[in-house]
């Protein structure tokens, strides 16, 4: 049975919420980033501007178990937009109840909502638990992700 899920914009007083599940997300992937960069991460996604990152929370019995960040954006392929879906996480004890289902669907729904058709996103090869659901909600493509830094 699933439970209640309530899928709800990000607000300014979810910060401390929002902190310690995007440091529990960026340790799933062995990161951790300084303070000022979950200051200004935090400040784009409360931004008004319709180009920036986005973000929503899950709750659970008015408690947040999730949080979720996309953009839209342009594409040089299509007179359309995309979404982008970059950040998925929810709390381990909630894992299986529909909370990240929830999410993808409440992004989804905001790119349609929005005109957008395609809402995309990467995962770790390794991330069979997530990748069991993406297969359920999502087709997969043949994209590999290269990344090249200095």
């Amino acid at each position: 049975m699933t439970a209640d899920i309530t899928i709800r914009a990000l607000r300014r007083d979810d910060r401390a919420e929002w902190s310690r599940m995007w440091t529990a997300y960026l340790e799933f992937y062995r990161t951790t980033l300084p303070e000022q960069v979950y200051e200004i991460a935090f400040e784009r996604l409360l931004s008004d501007d319709a180009h920036e990152f986005q973000g929503f929370i899950a709750e659970m019995d008015g408690r947040p178990v999730g949080l979720v960040h996309f953009l839209f954006h342009r594409l040089l392929w299509s007179e359309e937009d995309t979404c982008y879906l970059m950040d998925l996480f929810t709390e381990p004890a909630v894992r299986g109840k529909g909370v990240a289902r929830a999410l993808i669907d409440a992004v989804h729904g905001a790119s349609k909502a929005a005109g957008i058709k395609v809402t995309y996103w990467t995962t770790e090869e390794n991330n069979y638990k997530g990748r069991m659901l993406y297969d359920q909600v999502a087709t997969r493509t043949p994209f590999i992700l290269y990344e090249k830094t200095d």
